[in-house]
């Protein structure tokens, strides 16, 4: 089970407005209706996503409910990380430190900024059950995150392209109206396509001193977490989450460690660590866990743990296992998972 900062289901019941018994949706999830914003305060990740799923059910439109949050979303609700957002020289900057330091506020997903021609992908990766909650969150953290590059940024600001993977809702005039570009369901990912005019725009609020001030603060509460949470156990997080496009290099799962590829390297070596060794846990800790929910198909697992082919993966879970995933998912059927 993950978390997601209490931020979110505030704005989501406030987006909703009359349609929901807002006091009663956020009571039901140990929140105070009458407590302010406060990023630092959790909930869980389960809690978030039913309370979303109430939400839509009860509000007229419901597939409008994610554009509704992105719009009330602003940089001053994520703190300190929203101040070094608003005080980056440009968009890429702003876009970065999200990619950094997005942990602060959540850790069930990660972003990249991944360059492509002409510009780069702004990518949200989020592993789970694509249960409506969370289709819904993933589509308010891009309009979120468009709403905020437009309140910073010094000129207009729109994506090229934006990149959802699961089906359109009946009717989405209202998301292309919302991002001012195509909108395509059904993707391979999740993201903003960005231009590289737009990423170099500067932030009218850009400050090189606070920035770097802020910069710091940030280091040291990244740094907090991790002393809390064993770096092993990070460590295979984050790589699962990553695995759905392959086996991640050591480089990218530190930029979303916030840390160097050589600070991983000889943090992993003080505790006798090794990066291959953790990749290879995680991919076995994820496939023991998919197997054994028979939604998921064998050629789904394979490819959700970072492997192209059924074979490959076969083989590789033999060898962690001396079981075959076919059989190791029976067995884990009939003893009730």
């Amino acid at each position: 089970m993950g978390f997601v900062t209490s931020i979110f289901p505030r704005r989501m019941v406030q987006a909703a407005g009359n349609a929901v018994d807002g006091g009663a949706l956020l009571r039901s999830i140990g929140l105070d209706p009458d407590d302010p914003l406060d990023v630092t305060q959790m909930v869980s990740d389960d809690a978030y996503y039913g309370l979303l799923e109430q939400i839509a059910e009860q509000m007229p439109n419901g597939h409008e409910l994610p554009l509704r949050v992105g719009a009330l979303m602003r940089p001053d609700d994520y703190g300190a990380l929203g101040l070094a957002w608003k005080s980056a020289p440009t968009i890429r900057h702003s876009l970065e430190r999200v990619e950094r330091y997005c942990r602060l506020w959540t850790d069930n997903l990660t972003y990249e900024l991944r360059d492509e021609p002409g510009g780069a992908l702004f990518l949200l990766h989020r592993f789970g059950e694509r249960r409506l909650g969370m289709r819904l969150s993933n589509e308010a953290t891009l309009a979120s995150a468009t709403s905020l590059v437009r309140q910073t940024s010094s000129s207009t600001f729109r994506p090229r392209e934006v990149h959802i993977q699961h089906a359109a809702p009946e009717i989405i005039s209202a998301h292309e109206r919302y991002f001012g570009c195509p909108v395509h369901f059904g993707s391979d990912k999740d993201g903003l396509s960005i231009s590289d005019e737009a990423l170099e725009q500067p932030n009218h609020l850009g400050d090189d001193g606070i920035s770097q001030f802020l910069l710091g603060h940030l280091d040291a509460e990244i740094e907090a977490i991790g002393s809390v949470e064993p770096l092993q156990h990070l460590l295979q997080r984050v790589v699962s989450q990553a695995l759905s496009e392959g086996v991640p290099l050591m480089s990218d799962i530190a930029r979303r460690l916030a840390m160097s590829e050589r600070t991983l390297h000889r943090r992993l070596s003080e505790q006798g660590l090794s990066y291959k060794t953790e990749v290879d846990a995680a991919r076995q800790h994820l496939a023991k866990s998919l197997l054994g929910q028979p939604r998921y198909t064998l050629s789904e697992v394979a490819f959700l743990t970072g492997f192209s082919e059924q074979s490959a993966f076969s083989r590789a879970f033999k060898r962690w296992t001396g079981e075959t995933p076919a059989s190791y998912r029976q067995a884990s059927v009939a003893d009730g998972g």
